[in-house]
């Protein structure tokens, strides 16, 4: 079972400000309160590990870009400055890797997905998006998985900016999927009417990734 952007025991916004943009930015719960928050097969850690395959990329803000391309109607490549002045939300919410373990009580901030997507118009047909990174890095999701509310492109977590060992300056989070699906050190949204297979599902992942469904490996 996935927490659903209209799940009841969400808390309300309190108004926090995002670290790295200074504006103030929008709060959004999604821990569940209605069921255990440690899906089957996974255990509770306090630690964040490093997980990761091939070299950290160190790639400064300033030069970073954001490229959203594909089936849309106004493709887009934003700076860092231009990605910090849409508008900024915090998610709270739990993580689960499909290596098994579970971080609870995480808060990311950054811009929605949603946001961005819509300055770009994804085409009617754009049934799914592949998200690219450095060294021919990708992770895929179905459009409807990417565009919900808490999705963020976050740049901070816990109070800091992200470190580029977890994806900084700029990664994906999807918290109601595995981890591997929120890609990090994202540079570019390409928007696409097939579903195409990221680096970790053409290695044997799961097309999807549901943590509540095990969905771990594609067999």
């Amino acid at each position: 079972m996935t927490v659903e952007p209209a799940a009841s025991g969400r808390r309300p916004p309190d108004g926090p400000r995002g670290e790295a943009s200074g504006q103030a930015a929008e709060r959004l719960d999604v821990r569940p309160t209605d069921r255990v928050r440690v899906p089957p097969g996974q255990y509770q850690t306090e630690k964040w590990p490093v997980l990761h395959y091939g070299a950290i990329p160190r790639v400064p803000a300033e030069s970073w870009t954001l490229e959203v391309r594909g089936a849309v109607e106004r493709p887009l490549r934003l700076t860092w400055d231009e990605l910090m002045a849409l508008p900024q939300r915090e998610v709270v919410c739990d993580i689960h890797c499909v290596t098994q373990w579970s971080r609870l009580d995480n808060r990311f901030v950054g811009v929605p997905v949603s946001e961005v997507a819509r300055r770009a118009g994804p085409e009617p047909g754009a049934a799914h998006v592949l998200i690219h990174a450095p060294d021919g890095w990708s992770s895929n999701l179905p459009r409807e998985d990417l565009l919900r509310e808490e999705v963020l492109l976050a740049h901070g977590h816990d109070g800091r900016p992200l470190e580029p060992e977890h994806g900084g300056p700029l990664r994906l989070v999807v918290p109601h999927l595995y981890f591997w699906k929120s890609a990090k050190w994202v540079t570019a949204l390409e928007f696409v009417t097939e579903a195409s297979p990221g680096f970790w599902e053409r290695n044997g992942y799961h097309m999807r990734g549901d943590p509540w469904r095990e969905e771990r490996f594609a067999w």
